[in-house]
Formats: structure tokens, sequence, C-alpha cells
């Protein structure tokens, strides 16, 4: 389970606000990218905080709902959207909506723990952890936001694009969403640049 081990460390060195970055839904073929920035305070534990894939639906929304109607959880949300992604690739579009999170934050953080590679030329003091969202619970907290976020989003979007099955699969390629997507063509939040939609946009 994840704990405050990395957070510890960094106050050590004499940080006081440390932040975890994760993000959501890189994969997809449709809808944005969520990435979410948390600070925890000093001595927060938690038995059920863990890396979001690791939970349930209702485990996450549970989650989601104590962790941002606390008062001493400081946290941030952003989003970039597929005409963002399909601009300037997913991996920048990722870093670039990891970057607007932590900027959301008053007050903005020192430190911040970033899940996965590190980030190059991040605007904040920052490393990667790989696999950080199930050993920081900064990041584990960043990435259920995220998550239900972006979850919330792509059922908003099932509703305006029905076809193609979102509040089921979310954007990503399943075997439905992937017929969905030959029989009717991308709709607008499909990510034009991700090779299955290219392939169905064009003429057969």
């Amino acid at each position: 389970m994840p704990d405050l081990e990395f957070e510890n460390a960094r106050r050590q060195q004499g940080h006081t606000l440390i932040a975890g970055i994760d993000e959501a839904g890189r994969g997809p073929l449709a809808g944005p990218v969520a990435a979410a920035a948390v600070i925890l305070p000093d001595n927060f534990t938690h038995p059920l905080l863990n890396d979001s894939k690791k939970l349930t639906e209702k485990r996450r929304e549970a989650l989601y709902a104590e962790l941002t109607e606390r008062d001493d959880i400081l946290w941030g949300l952003s989003f970039a959207d597929a005409e963002e992604i399909d601009r300037i690739n997913i991996l920048r579009a990722t870093h670039a909506a990891m970057a607007r999170a932590t900027e959301a934050l008053t007050p903005t953080p020192d430190f911040c723990l970033i899940d996965g590679l590190a980030v190059p030329s991040f605007p904040f003091p920052s490393e990667g952890i790989v696999k950080g969202d199930g050993k920081s619970l900064s990041i584990a907290a960043a990435s259920v936001i995220a998550k239900v976020s972006r979850d919330r989003l792509m059922l908003q979007y099932a509703e305006q694009y029905p076809a193609y099955g979102f509040e089921r699969h979310k954007g990503y390629g399943t075997k439905v969403h992937l017929e969905a997507l030959q029989e009717h063509g991308p709709c607008p939040i499909h990510r034009q640049s991700f090779a299955p939609v290219a392939k169905a946009t064009r003429p057969q």
C-alpha cells in the first residue's frame, strides 16, 4: 500500500509543500487526458487509498468525495482535449495538463512527485516515480481524482455521442468501440492522431 515515504524524504530535505501528480486517459482513442495534483497533510494516513486502477468504481467515487471535500487537502485538475493531443502529441499534452493542474494549486508546491518517468522542463522541482500511484499516497490521491473526473466527463460525452458506448469503455479501444468507430466514423472527441481513428477516417 502507498505511504508517505517519498513525501517525508523530501520534507527532510527542506521542502514543505509536496504535491503528488498523476494522469488518467493516456491510452484511449477518444476523450481527454486528465491530470490531477494533490497536496496532502503532513501526517495523512488512509487504510483504503491506493492506485485508482486497483480500486472498484464505487470505492473510487467514495474516495474522490472524501479527498475533494476535505479542507486540509489541496488539489488541482486539468484536461488536455483531443485537439490538444492531436496538435502536440499525447505525451506532451499529458505533461502540459500535469503542469496546469499543479499551477492550479493554491499555494503552489515547492516539490512534485510525478507518477512515471521524470518530466523534462516541468515548471516545478520534481522527480518521477515509476508506479508511483502504488507507492506514494499523494500520487494515489491524484490518480483517484484524475480517474473519477475523466470518467464523469466521458459519461457526459456518452449522452452527447450515444453511438459509441463511451459509458461502457470510457473511450478505450475495446471491440465494441472499434466496431462503432468503423460503422459511424470518428466524432469530435476522437483523437485523430491515434492509428485506429485515423484508419477509420480514411475511405475504405
